[in-house]
């Protein structure tokens, strides 16, 4: 069945673990470090079979549909049980990536008014030491040993708990099935509020896009995606790694894991990916069984994806999946079409291309406003070609943003029965449908002479062999900024600073998109990058650098 024409379902979105336990009950479902050198097992049977049971001893402390259960626990044997437990009773899970720090962390509990809390002893620590968002909370669970505070372990819920399947809740349709909180990185973190029919919709998308089949690997670098492996009846490997610092993942145990389980899928954020290739390309190493990477979060450069190309075999890709919390997948392109075409492309300033959208998926492009915008009207399109923001329809498009209406207002357009997400981002669709991207809405610069955008200029300027990322930034009030841009060396880089923003500069004179550009500099160190997927350039941060050291005068 094309995803186009997927049928509208209220299934809860755990039903897809009891289905793949019948089928094929021994098969591996989680393979995660033991903490000794080794590697612990759990099977698709022995999976449902602990979700079932926490999802009994849940129920029996209170944790029951609808209520709110903040879940702080680490990709592991424990985390994937819990969270199909928590959707088995129809509580609402919620999931707040703790590296974006503590103050926004605490902003996040206190916005979403958490009636459960299950977390390791670290989270609990910050419970007893910040009670004022916790205060609505009246379960709480320990996964590991509970010191001075109270509620439950996670061992005393399973005790409570007991065999036998759980009466799994079936969802009304649209009923919350978790709040997943951006990052931040580009604003505030908000809280997406997820239905169970945009779960399973994004099921079967991603199982259709990629050609992901029950019986494969898959070693998941990010969380979110973890928890589609079960669903996709995939074993899921764990590497070891902090999983809140992506970008500082050892290459040597990804290839360790990747290669000990036979891995035939992988996904990896633009900085993991990254580091795996150079990796890779300094050792000769090569990732024969690899069927495909998939890699999101942040463009991903040429030269990221030819490194990382060239330790898969010649029937393999880079993927590079569109989207973001509030709606994912949207488009999809592969190492051979960048590679082959569009990577030219982009380093002639054209932006970076996505892919084509996912047929179940509306992509349009509207003109550059920061205004909410009400009602959709096709008046709002811009013609083909143009660079506008990028909007988005289809059945993973989320509604709202929990309780945030005037960050709801200004990222949706209701269009009849639908809801049309604004990205945030800027870009095009070219003559054969494929979607090119140029950059966050926020990140343009407005110069006297119009609008400068960052990705198209800097997929230039990244073109020079001793420049690993450029940034383009603003300084000055909107309509009159002077663009600057700022220059992180590739390691090792031999030119001095003059000899090499010489060298950009004359390179930037070569291309349409950058010959507005005038001042460069060199940053000293790695830029500033998001803390989800350690690749978002946190421009605002460089601007402020740019601006207090007096630089575009």
């Amino acid at each position: 069945m094309s995803a186009a024409a997927l049928p509208k379902t209220s299934a809860n979105i755990a039903s897809h673990l009891p289905a793949m336990a019948r089928l094929d009950p021994s098969r591996a479902a989680i393979i995660s470090p033991d903490g000794r050198g080794g590697w612990r097992t759990m099977s698709f049977g022995e999976l449902d079979a602990a979700s079932d049971r926490i999802a009994h001893g849940l129920a029996a402390i209170g944790v029951t549909r609808g209520r709110r259960a903040v879940l702080l626990v680490p990709p592991g044997p424990d985390f994937f049980p819990l969270v199909f437990g928590i959707f088995k009773t129809g509580a609402v899970m919620v999931a707040i990536d703790p590296g974006i720090g503590r103050a926004a962390l605490l902003q996040c509990l206190g916005e979403v008014r958490p009636e459960a809390f299950i977390g390791i002893p670290a989270a609990h620590v910050a419970r007893v030491l910040f009670p004022k968002p916790f205060r609505t909370v009246t379960a709480s669970v320990t996964v590991g040993r509970r010191l001075l505070w109270g509620g439950h372990t996670l061992d005393e819920v399973k005790r409570l708990g007991r065999d036998g399947p759980f009466p799994m809740v079936e969802p009304s349709p649209n009923e919350t099935a978790a709040i997943l909180f951006t990052s931040g990185s580009t604003g505030i973190p908000k809280g997406v509020v997820y239905s169970h029919e945009i779960f399973d919709a994004q099921v079967r998308m991603i199982r259709e896009t990629y050609g992901i089949a029950p019986g494969e690997v898959d070693l998941p670098t990010f969380p979110l995606f973890a928890l589609f492996d079960p669903a996709l009846g995939v074993t899921a490997v764990l590497p070891e790694m902090d999983f809140r610092f992506p970008g500082r993942a050892d290459p040597a145990k990804l290839v360790e894991a990747l290669t000990t389980h036979g891995c035939t899928t992988m996904f990896g954020s633009p900085a993991l990916v990254d580091n795996l290739g150079r990796y890779g390309e300094a050792k000769g190493v090569t990732l024969p069984k690899l069927r495909r990477v998939l890699s999101a979060g942040a463009p991903v450069r040429v030269d990221v994806m030819r490194r990382m190309a060239a330790m898969l075999s010649p029937d393999a890709q880079v993927f590079t999946p569109f989207g973001a919390t509030e709606a994912l997948p949207v488009a999809s392109i592969g190492s051979r079409e960048v590679l082959g075409e569009t990577g030219a492309q982009a380093m002639q300033g054209r932006g970076v291309c996505v892919g084509r959208p996912h047929p179940a998926m509306t992509v349009r492009i509207i003109r550059i406003t920061d205004a909410p915008i009400p009602a959709w009207s096709p008046s709002l399109e811009v013609p083909a070609g143009t660079i506008g923001e990028i909007t988005v329809a289809g059945p993973v498009v989320t509604r709202e943003y929990w309780a945030r209406p005037e960050q709801t207002k200004a990222a949706k357009i209701v269009d009849g029965e639908r809801v049309v997400h604004r990205m945030g981002d800027v870009g095009s669709l070219d003559a054969d449908g494929r979607l090119w991207m140029c950059g966050r809405k926020s990140h343009r610069v407005e110069t006297a002479q119009g609008p400068l955008f960052s990705t198209p200029v800097e997929e230039v300027l990244n073109a020079h062999p001793q420049v690993r990322r450029s940034a383009l930034v603003g300084v000055g009030p909107p309509g009159a900024q002077v663009p600057v841009v700022l220059l992180e060396r590739e390691p090792g880089a031999a030119l001095a600073d003059g000899p090499l923003t010489a060298e950009v500069k004359a390179l930037a004179q070569q291309h349409e998109s950058t010959r507005g550009v005038r001042h460069v500099h060199v940053y000293p160190g790695e830029f500033p990058v998001d803390r989800r997927h350690n690749a978002k350039i946190e421009r605002e941060k460089l601007a402020l650098w740019a601006t207090g050291r007096g630089l575009g005068r």
